[in-house]
């Protein structure tokens, strides 16, 4: 398998090949050798997805490069992996958000079943409402952020003490 992995390396650009090609070595040998004692089926199932991600990351390597960038390809899901978890923060912001639409759709009722004089009162208060939601919102993710950051918790102190390549001897 890994002569075959090194084979389709190949594939990608040469450019891309230098800067990465190492490095994508490396991780493939990493994980095949955690593949090494599971069962037949994990194994083939393992390389399949290495080879046809290894095809489809070459092809996009070459577009990309055709192409200048990956706008083209923003709704692509093959390259998204069921282990994927949203940080906690984002359930966070995403309740916030709701809390938004929800307060938003509610002063759109009141507007709609008001007088043209409690219209009037709305609108002016409408600015303070855009002005204030924001910055309590934007309060809100910064306490957040201080207290997943005074509990070593952010992205910046998991990723503090990873090597990403191998010390060179």
């Amino acid at each position: 398998m890994r002569r075959l992995y090194q084979g389709l390396l190949h594939l990608y650009p040469a450019a891309y090949r230098e800067e990465f090609g190492e490095e994508m070595q490396w991780v493939f040998l990493q994980a095949q050798a955690e593949y090494r004692i599971a069962p037949l089926l994990r194994r083939a199932t393992f390389s399949a997805q290495e080879v046809l991600g290894l095809l489809s990351g070459a092809a996009h390597a070459h577009l990309r490069s055709l192409f200048g960038g990956d706008d083209w390809l923003r709704h692509r899901r093959f390259n998204m992996r069921p282990q994927y978890r949203f940080p906690r923060s984002t359930v966070f912001l995403m309740w916030v958000i709701l809390a938004g639409v929800v307060l938003a759709i509610q002063k759109a009722r009141d507007i709609a079943t008001s007088t043209p004089h409690e219209v009037m009162v709305a609108w002016k208060s409408l600015p303070l409402f855009l002005l204030l939601f924001p910055a309590l919102a934007c309060a809100a993710v910064v306490a957040v952020w201080g207290l997943l950051f005074a509990l070593h918790r952010t992205g910046m102190h998991r990723l503090d003490g990873v090597q990403s390549w191998p010390e060179q001897k």
